[in-house]
């Protein structure tokens, strides 16, 4: 079990480039199965969720090359069905939620698709209806031969009106992989409309499909018979921006956010900056000044404000905890609702026992009162829950006095690329233990 230990009290300082952003590149990695061409992907984040994704792409038959760090290419000419349907693909598959993925594509294109039930972190109910419904109302057949292996076949997949019964961003991904190659043409409402979905999207247009509405949460997909290779390009992680914002703020460091493609973070700025936190743009960087004090701005009629998740374009749900790490040092208070998921929010106690100001009122909120730098908070020993939690807490460490232990850290390495380098790169005093 590996774990950081991390000395706080450090101002950090320099610039910092984010890594690309995971929950695209595990979209665009399942989208190679739409061609039998090669399909070329660069700024990959080498984290653990898209490398084990990559090891099940290779097990299924997927060339795969990497051609330089972050840049891979992929040939699917050829699929081991019969993988598909082993303990090993099953094992593999429930280590990460975006073996679900896996799904249309298969469908797609082959006309049949294995898949067991997903991994993922533990942060609540993430039910699978979209997925499933979906592609029953696209003319798929769905079964269960067993408890943990699902199947499902088409022949072919019949392009059909779709209303989604969320804007489910797996949901949203899978079936756009499926419907491109379905005959006809398919119409989705309620679509998830996150830049990562846009991205998609674009690729698959640049590999031959025919997607309209791009960046609208209703699509129209008039499906083609064949899609051909393409080279991609993921965009950055605006998690990760979003975590060097708190991170700098709360440890009151100077820190530059190189190449952030800016314009695709919608409400992350916006939101930090009713945290009393400043961003400051320069082209595509964000300049975060040194924070001695910030504070917490109120509603115009005097109450206390609320930060709460919501599907894109509204404050992204991987960034709650991060946005609650945050409002620690700040003036005044604020109302942190979890609105999606109801186990999001179970690690407030180890901040509290680090000296955080906070009320956990139910699974789904907690009342931050700022310190005001009135005092730091204790460096303990925690474990991460969660990849978005464990670096909350790694930013609550890195800004306590004394030395922290951090274990479990496994979960933040599912989301965050050579993290430890990066951080002690700008003066950060931190240390990884593997045993």
């Amino acid at each position: 079990m590996s774990y950081f230990i991390l000395e706080g009290g450090h101002a950090l300082k320099g610039e910092i480039t984010p890594q690309g952003a995971k929950n695209e590149a595990l979209q665009v990695l399942c989208a190679v199965l739409l061609t039998d061409e090669t399909v070329q992907i660069e700024n990959v984040p080498e984290i653990l969720d898209v490398l084990r994704l990559i090891e099940i792409l290779k097990e299924m038959g997927v060339e795969v090359t990497r051609l330089d760090e972050g840049t891979y290419q992929f040939k699917a000419a050829n699929i081991d069905f019969k993988y598909l349907q082993t303990t090993e693909f099953i094992s593999a598959s429930a280590s990460i939620r975006a073996s679900i993925m896996l799904l249309g594509p298969l469908l797609g294109r082959f006309g049949k698709a294995f898949t067991s039930r997903p991994g993922g972190d533990k942060i609540g109910r993430r039910p699978l209806t979209t997925h499933f419904e979906g592609f029953v109302k696209l003319g798929a057949t769905l079964k269960q031969p067993n408890h943990y292996l699902f199947e499902l076949s088409a022949n072919p997949l019949k392009g059909t009106y779709l209303l989604l019964n969320e804007a489910s961003v797996t949901g949203t991904a899978n079936l756009i992989m499926a419907a491109v190659l379905a005959k006809g043409k398919t119409t989705i409402f309620n679509a998830a409309c996150e830049p990562y979905i846009s991205q998609l999207c674009k690729m698959l247009n640049s590999m031959g499909a025919d997607i309209e509405g791009i960046g609208s949460n209703l699509l129209t997909i008039n499906g083609v018979d064949s899609l051909k290779g393409c080279k991609h390009r993921i965009l950055p992680d605006m998690i990760e921006i979003g975590s060097f914002i708190g991170l700098a703020a709360v440890t009151k460091s100077e820190l530059t956010i190189k190449n952030c493609a800016y314009d695709q973070l919608g409400q992350i700025p916006y939101t930090f900056a009713k945290l009393g936190i400043k961003t400051i743009r320069q082209n595509d960087d964000i300049f975060i000044p040194r924070h001695d004090e910030y504070e917490i701005e109120l509603n115009m009629d005097g109450s206390i404000l609320t930060i709460y998740d919501a599907p894109w374009p509204g404050f992204t749900p991987d960034l709650i905890s991060i946005a609650l790490v945050s409002a620690i040092q700040a003036k005044g208070c604020v109302l942190i609702h979890q609105k999606m998921f109801e186990s999001r929010l179970f690690f407030v106690d180890k901040l509290q026992e680090m000296g955080a100001q906070i009320i956990l009122c139910d699974p789904h909120r907690a009342t931050v009162i700022g310190l005001n730098r009135r005092y730091n908070l204790r460096g303990t020993t925690m474990a991460s829950p969660d990849i978005r939690a464990g670096v909350a807490l790694l930013i609550a460490a890195l800004s306590a006095d004394g030395t922290s232990k951090i274990q479990n850290i496994e979960q933040i390495d599912r989301g965050y690329q050579h993290l430890v380098e990066r951080l002690t790169s700008l003066g950060a005093v931190i240390e990884r233990i593997d045993q």
